[in-house]
């Protein structure tokens, strides 16, 4: 692994990378509006035209209302309704609605057609559903059409016979109506969609938070359930094994996998003490650990399982000192043995920090994970990662599900940020990345003194 890896702050999770992919507009919205504008436009046409006998371009309005009649229903057959538009087609799509509603006014009478101050509308929908930079784009559209329809149009249809003489100057005043309003209705609606959007994004994160919370919650109470069920026949397993340890001879070949057996059942019941205490005991008398023995403390059970691993240190100042939580140890360890699990033969944990960041990352050198679910890693029962082809079977399907998701929870918990990503070309295998603020909670100091203190302390 890079050693720079461990000294980089981890980017921003991935899903906040799409903030505007709830912006992206329903193309049937779309449709449904101009459905809604073409027959409120041929209405207005023919209500002007029969009822009122004014002189309308008929033949010229109805093509442009047919045509957007047309784009309708091409669009209606290439896409399917609940398709969500790209900003750019949504802009594409909303711009063509100014521009064919500025070629009516054209035929009608340009900025004097009462109905002028309907060319704004494409721009609001967009400023409640779009990005700014798109919305500016649509306001700075209707700008120009609006500018051109002041001193390029045809005569507002009128009764025949007589005139209707509107000075250039009151025709301004509208051009200068229509563009204040143009801006402050933009903004206005830009500002609260956008007010509305952060309010329902906040209420968003703080259900999946409490789902999260509850899911954590249940799987506490299952795992003090597990370690009373489980603590018994473990007891007896125990039992045999150092029964059957007196009765074996040490040169007997069977005698190391009594050592290994009773060694993992040990393990187990420790593992199973350790779950039942992960959110009762509390964290003041664990005392303090410095980053790196933090590390070396979750590392050391991993050792002995045919695989090579290495530590790496990089700090530019005093380390990182942080309360010994039991949460904290779980998630490594969790993240740690789905490495061991996955590696072809070697793992390598950094520690780094600055001023800034308290990093530990672990990597392997396994077959990485899957793309299409890297995304989801973190969310109860995802566990699907790219397998070796020589892994056991137990490891196909599985590796990185709930226990994955619990680690993660563990260690959000204490303030981390966790990154994961695939090493480099021609690398193979995953990098998990674990940040803590500085500011951490979790973090109680970091002086030299302070270190020097609990190294003379033990």
């Amino acid at each position: 692994m890079p050693t720079s890896e461990a000294r980089q702050p981890p980017p921003r999770a991935v899903g906040m990378g799409r903030a505007f992919a709830g912006r992206r507009l329903r193309l049937s919205t779309l449709t449904w509006l101009r459905w809604l504008a073409i027959v409120g436009q041929t209405a207005t046409v023919l209500l002007i035209g029969f009822w009122f006998d004014f002189p309308v371009p008929f033949g010229a309005c109805f093509a442009l209302i047919a045509l957007s009649a047309w784009v309708n229903i091409a669009l209606r057959i290439r896409f399917p309704a609940s398709n969500r538009l790209e900003p750019k087609w949504a802009t594409l799509i909303l711009g063509y609605d100014v521009v064919q509603l500025a070629g009516l006014l054209y035929l009608t009478g340009g900025l004097e057609n009462p109905f002028a101050f309907l060319i704004i509308s494409p721009v609001l929908v967009s400023a409640t559903t779009m990005q700014a930079d798109k919305t500016f784009l649509l306001g700075f559209l209707a700008f120009v059409c609006a500018t051109i329809l002041v001193f390029f149009h045809e005569p507002l249809p009128w009764p025949p016979g007589q005139m209707l003489a509107i000075p250039l100057l009151y025709v301004g005043g509208l051009w200068s109506a229509l563009v204040c309003s143009l801006a402050f209705m933009g903004f206005f609606a830009f500002r609260i969609a956008e007010e509305t959007r952060q309010l329902s994004t906040a209420l968003t994160a703080t259900e999946l938070v409490l789902q999260r919370e509850q899911h954590l919650t249940a799987l506490d109470g299952l795992a003090a359930a597990a370690a009373h069920e489980l603590g018994t026949p473990l007891g007896t397993i125990a039992l045999v094994v150092k029964e059957l340890q007196r009765e074996t001879e040490e040169d007997d070949p069977r005698s190391e996998d009594l050592k290994l057996l009773a060694s993992q059942s040990a393990r187990c019941r420790n593992i199973l003490s350790k779950l039942t205490s992960l959110s009762t005991e509390p964290e003041e008398h664990l005392g303090m650990l410095p980053l790196s023995r933090l590390v070396e403390e979750v590392t050391a059970p991993h050792r002995d399982l045919g695989k090579k691993l290495s530590i790496e240190r990089h700090g530019t100042i005093a380390e990182p000192v942080f309360r010994r939580n039991p949460g904290i140890l779980y998630g490594i360890g969790n993240l740690l043995e789905n490495a061991v699990d996955f590696a072809n033969s070697e793992i390598t944990i950094g520690t780094g920090w600055d001023e800034n960041w308290a990093i530990v990352t672990i990597a392997d050198d396994g077959p990485g994970f899957s793309p299409d679910v890297i995304d989801q890693l973190g969310e109860p029962y995802i566990t699907t990662r790219r397998t070796k082809p020589e892994a056991p079977r137990s490891h196909h399907g599985g590796g990185l599900g709930l226990g994955f998701f619990i680690a993660k929870t563990l260690l959000e918990r204490s303030g981390a940020q966790l990154t994961l990503r695939n090493r480099t070309v021609p690398q193979t295998g995953a990098v998990v990345s674990i940040a803590w603020p500085r500011t951490a909670p979790i973090i109680g100091g970091s002086s030299e003194e302070e270190e020097e203190m609990l190294y003379a302390a033990e």
